[in-house]
Formats: C-alpha cells, sequence, structure tokens
C-alpha cells in the first residue's frame, strides 16, 4: 500500500521529469517518460539529469541501458535514494530532500518577514533574459533559460523585482496535475533566501492556490524552506558518471 508520504514523492520526482523534459526541449533534446523513468534521448543541457527515476525499485540494468553513456557526464537522478549505480561507473554526487508545502499554508511565525518585492511572470524573452542574468549572477550561464520555455504552458518563470525594476530575486514554477513544482530559486542584490522564498510563494499562492508546492534542497537552503512552511518529504540521490 502507498502511504501518503510516498505518493508526495511519486508526485514530485514526476513533476521534476516534466521541468527537466521542458528544459530538454528548449534546448532540442528529445526524451521519453516510461513507467519507472523519465530518460533524455542524448546529453542533456548543464545542470540537468539524463535520467529521473518515477517509481521505488527501478531496475537498475534497465535504466542504465537506457541512458547515454558515449559521452562523459551522464547523470541519473535517483528519487527514492534506492538505487546502487556505482557498479555502473556512477558516483554520487549529492543527497538531498524532497520537500512539500500544503496548498495554502502560512510560513510558521519564525520565518522573515517578505521582502517586499514586487512579483511577475517572464512573459517575453527580454524579461526572461533579465531573470536569466540575474539568475546567473555572473556565472556564464544565463544562456542555459532559453526562449521556448515561455511557450511551455506548464513552465512560469517568476520574477521578484525591486523599488527600482531590477530582478533580485526568482524561481521556475513547474504545474503538474497534482501539484506545482518550484526550482533554480534564487535571490541577489544582498538579499538572502528568505526574501526569495518570500516573493516566490507570494506569486505561487496566487497562481496556483489550490496546488501543494513541491521541490528538493538540501543544506542551509532546505533549512530557509522548512522556515517557510516546507516539510521534508523523502530522500533523493543524484549520480554522475565520469567516463
Amino acid at each position: 500500500m502507498t502511504t501518503p508520504q510516498q505518493a508526495l514523492v511519486r508526485y514530485a520526482a514526476r513533476n521534476n521529469a516534466e521541468w527537466c523534459a521542458a528544459m530538454c526541449r528548449a534546448h532540442g533534446v528529445a526524451s521519453e517518460f516510461g513507467g519507472e523513468a523519465w530518460v533524455a534521448a542524448g546529453r542533456t543541457p548543464s545542470y540537468y539529469p539524463d535520467a529521473v527515476t518515477l517509481e521505488p525499485g527501478a531496475d537498475r540494468e534497465a535504466l542504465v541501458a537506457r541512458v547515454d553513456t558515449a559521452a562523459p557526464g551522464a547523470a541519473v537522478k535517483d528519487s527514492f535514494a534506492d538505487l546502487d549505480l556505482a557498479a555502473a561507473g556512477f558516483h554520487v554526487l549529492f543527497d538531498a530532500q524532497w520537500i512539500h508545502r500544503p496548498a495554502g499554508a502560512a510560513a510558521p511565525r519564525t520565518a522573515p518577514e517578505p521582502a517586499g518585492l514586487a512579483w511577475e511572470v517572464a512573459g517575453d524573452r527580454d524579461a526572461l533574459r533579465d531573470w536569466a542574468l540575474a539568475w546567473d549572477d555572473g556565472g556564464g550561464d544565463a544562456s542555459l533559460f532559453r526562449d521556448g520555455l515561455l511557450a511551455d504552458p506548464e513552465t512560469f518563470v517568476i520574477s521578484g523585482r525591486s523599488a527600482g525594476g531590477r530582478v533580485v530575486a526568482g524561481a521556475v514554477a513547474t504545474r503538474s496535475e497534482r501539484v506545482v513544482g518550484v526550482s533554480n530559486v534564487f535571490a541577489g542584490g544582498g538579499l538572502g533566501p528568505d526574501a526569495a522564498w518570500s516573493t516566490v510563494l507570494s506569486a505561487l499562492d496566487r497562481l496556483f492556490p489550490a496546488l501543494p508546492v513541491v521541490g528538493y534542497e538540501q543544506g542551509d537552503d532546505l533549512t530557509a524552506a522548512v522556515r517557510h512552511g516546507f516539510e521534508p518529504a523523502g530522500a533523493l540521490r543524484v549520480w554522475l558518471r565520469d567516463g
């Protein structure tokens, strides 16, 4: 019998795979959903896995056979942290926690007051470029977020703008049937993660009031998410193959 927490992890994993598929489409990379995993047909954009497991206990050999391991850098998001891919040449890149926030949940009293940033959903390439440059913060990866994302009906690039109109916080939201996923949460301009979460959750509460919010975080970012009403829902692991 599937427990409510196991169901949440399944929803979160599927939602994350749908976001990875959207990013792949924007880069012209085909992908496919199977019963146990989503897998890209070729190497995915930077920071995105080549496969995401959708069910616990996925067949390791069948999964690895579907992943393109001919070139270095193949990555697998082990959504239930229950696979051992070391024998296939992978090593653990990082561990994290799926997180869940019920629909309409208020931030705990321990969370800082909202930063008062004005939020918007990027609707054109200029707004997307502003967001990407703020997210990247000079790292050289702003071009990762391509214009094709603007045409995806389930992808919402959320910006938090200062009083002067500069993008200083934001995230990406991906809507699924049962949940909305949030990723790429950031804050710049001297602001911290609390300002980002306050802004992003204000937007999500308006855009998707009936949907729970899911995602994954680790370390201090996980601590900040918990301050804003999220609860850990289950472990995940990302594996990377160097050769």
